[in-house]
């Protein structure tokens, strides 16, 4: 038989069996919500388990919050994590100011005094009214009397300042526009130079993720369950408006040491936080939550960490768990590719040297916070 006859046969045979045995799978997946789709990688790549920081590294970053870190036995727990994962110390941020900060500061300093360094808040109350600022420093001054040795974390995306758990979880004052107090308005001159005179930093969170400001829409980059934090067409500052308000202060109080959280949301855009760095020697940054920001660009955020070794802390944002701190130990320690992480991005491993790890897990912290 001729080769085309053949092939013709072959062809007739196949349209005539059953439909069965092709399965049209093209719309299969039209019913799948987008908030709902967790792929699976079939890309065979090494996972290098760290087991422990290559150097005991503080945690400059942790949040008392609901229910964590305020009894003895969550205390015991996370100093277990600690060992576990190599964390030497904690920053506890615990944004609180009065009797809640001395009742954490009692428990915190007589259980484990020398595994965790508590940080109070800024006292909020009453502050249009005329003797506003001195109150907020004198309170300052107390706290550090019993042991505060930092401020924060103090949050503005746009509302006004007031306490980051609050900013994250609750929902924020709605004052008008011009009663917001920001953190360049003249009422906290007094409280920024009280922290410099103490010797105390400031742990400060401003603005937020830029796509917070973009509509939420089939353009919008985070996943759905990050939109709780989206500010599109709120009554708040543009986000360019509100790192202003942060150079405006880091210009007036050049004393006073401010470690902007999460790369001072401008991880996505090294070149623009690498101006702010070289502009204020007083600004310092933690890199906490954006493990995605320097995952998906690896050999930029290398250079940059290996640039800018001295101004950058290790944070976490993260309730204290064994497995959460051995995924930063991967990213940052090994070469591994295409590693899950949050917002459907794949990370891949910064492999940053000795020295570089070594400030960030430790040197700077050791070098920038009061231990006295």
């Amino acid at each position: 038989m001729r080769p085309r006859r053949l092939l013709a046969l072959i062809g007739f045979a196949a349209a005539l069996l059953p439909a069965q045995t092709r399965v049209d799978n093209t719309h299969a997946m039209d019913s799948v919500l987008v908030k709902d789709w967790v792929p699976n990688s079939s890309l065979v790549v090494p996972e290098t388990n760290v087991i422990k920081a290559r150097f005991p590294a503080i945690d400059l970053h942790v949040h008392v919050g609901a229910n964590r870190g305020d009894t003895q036995e969550s205390l015991a727990a996370w100093v277990k994590t600690m060992d576990d994962a190599g964390v030497d110390k904690m920053i506890v941020l615990t944004e609180a100011t009065g009797a809640e900060f001395d009742r954490l500061a009692d428990l915190y300093q007589k259980t484990y005094p020398n595994r965790f360094q508590l940080w109070c808040g800024l006292d909020e109350q009453d502050i249009e009214k005329p003797d506003y600022p001195e109150r907020a420093a004198a309170e300052l001054d107390r706290c550090y009397r019993k042991g505060g040795r930092g401020v924060g974390e103090l949050s503005d995306k746009g509302w006004g300042i007031i306490g980051g758990v609050v900013a994250a979880y609750g929902d924020p004052p709605r004052l008008p526009r011009e009663r917001r107090m920001h953190l360049d308005d003249p009422r906290l001159d007094l409280f920024w130079n009280k922290c410099a005179q103490l010797k105390i930093p400031v742990s400060l969170h401003v603005a937020d993720h830029p796509s917070a400001w973009w509509p939420p829409d089939i353009h919008q980059e985070r996943t759905p369950r990050y939109q709780t934090y989206n500010q599109y067409g709120s009554d708040v500052p543009s986000y360019d408006e509100l790192l202003a308000r942060r150079d405006r202060l880091l210009t007036r109080h050049p004393d006073t040491t401010f470690i902007a959280v999460h790369f001072s949301n401008q991880g996505n855009d090294l070149a623009s936080l690498s101006h702010a760095l070289d502009r204020f020697p007083n600004l310092y940054v933690d890199l906490s939550a954006r493990d995605y920001e320097i995952g998906r660009q690896p050999r930029a955020a290398a250079k940059f960490l290996e640039k800018y070794k001295d101004r950058v802390l290790y944070g976490s944002d993260s309730t204290p768990a064994t497995q959460m701190y051995r995924g930063w130990w991967r990213l940052l320690e090994s070469a591994d590719e295409y590693i899950p992480g949050p917002v459907w991005w794949r990370l891949y491993g910064l492999d940053l040297e000795d020295d570089v790890l070594d400030a960030i897990y430790r040197g700077n912290a050791r070098r920038l916070l009061n231990w006295n």
